[in-house]
């Protein structure tokens, strides 16, 4: 009997967590801060195309968003998609290990991806 799998957007979301070095460069958005590539490259000592290439993972882990200003673009974090990711990998966590007593919701069906 296999579990449902976690879908594309989520496994997304894993694996832009799952590196320190994206870690770190999330913890430069706490509170709803802006900042450009150059920006998030001289804070976490980065070369520009290093620092691009991890905020395009963590883009499309939906866990920042961008935004053009003039020549610029400016990185901020994605409060609503993360929320989103959360919960479908909640709802994964539920399915494949309820707590002890709790039945597997009836949305648990076998091979069934989730978000």
């Amino acid at each position: 009997m296999s579990t449902p799998t976690v879908g594309g957007p989520t496994q997304d979301f894993l694996k832009a967590l799952a590196s320190e070095t994206r870690q770190q460069i999330m913890l430069l958005f706490a509170g709803g801060a802006q900042l450009t590539v150059g920006e998030v490259a001289e804070a976490c000592a980065l070369g520009q195309s290093t620092a691009s290439e991890q905020l395009a993972i963590l883009k499309r882990g939906g866990l920042v968003r961008s935004a053009r200003d003039g020549k610029l673009v400016r990185y901020r974090a994605d409060p609503t998609a993360i929320a989103t990711r959360l919960a479908d990998l909640q709802s994964y966590l539920a399915c494949c290990c309820p707590p002890a007593g709790d039945d597997q919701p009836s949305s648990c069906e076998p091979g069934t991806e989730l978000a």
